[in-house]
């Protein structure tokens, strides 16, 4: 797991499931790299830009929010609470279902939208979302009979 998550963890939160970054969606940095790795190494940018996105993002469901970062100097995130998430959308198109890979659109209240690109197995990622919202509801169902 990432730093990022790790160090940004609240009281009682832990983490339920990692995401990662697929690296078929980052195909094209990698293929126009090679295309132009003769023209005095140019290619080696577009390689470089591929391994920083596919090393620096991290993505992580906790039993409290859905986290993820981007970046390595510029630092993008998306933390919403669990119990907030509306829906979360799967995006595949036909390379992204033969290759298992896609974005995922994170929808909560007062409809803000964030999307997550390029993640590997976004299916089983919503899958486990749903998982973990649920035990969030029933232990918060089961806190507030308690009291």
């Amino acid at each position: 797991m990432g730093s990022y998550v790790i160090s940004n963890l609240i009281k009682d939160e832990e983490v339920v499931y990692e995401g990662k970054t697929s690296v078929w969606s980052l195909l094209p940095k990698i293929l126009i790299g090679l295309l132009l790795l003769p023209v005095y190494g140019i290619g080696l940018i577009f390689w470089a830009s591929a391994a920083i996105a596919y090393y620096t993002t991290e993505l992580a469901i906790t039993n409290k929010r859905v986290i993820a970062k981007f970046g390595l100097i510029r630092r993008d995130t998306v933390e919403m609470n669990i119990s907030k998430v509306e829906s979360i959308q799967v995006e595949q198109g036909i390379i992204g279902r033969i290759f298992n890979f896609g974005s995922i659109v994170v929808a909560g209240a007062g409809d803000p939208k964030a999307p997550i690109p390029g993640i590997s197995t976004p299916l089983e990622f919503r899958k486990m979302f749903f998982e973990a919202q649920e035990q969030n509801d029933s232990n918060t169902n089961n806190q507030s009979k308690a009291a």
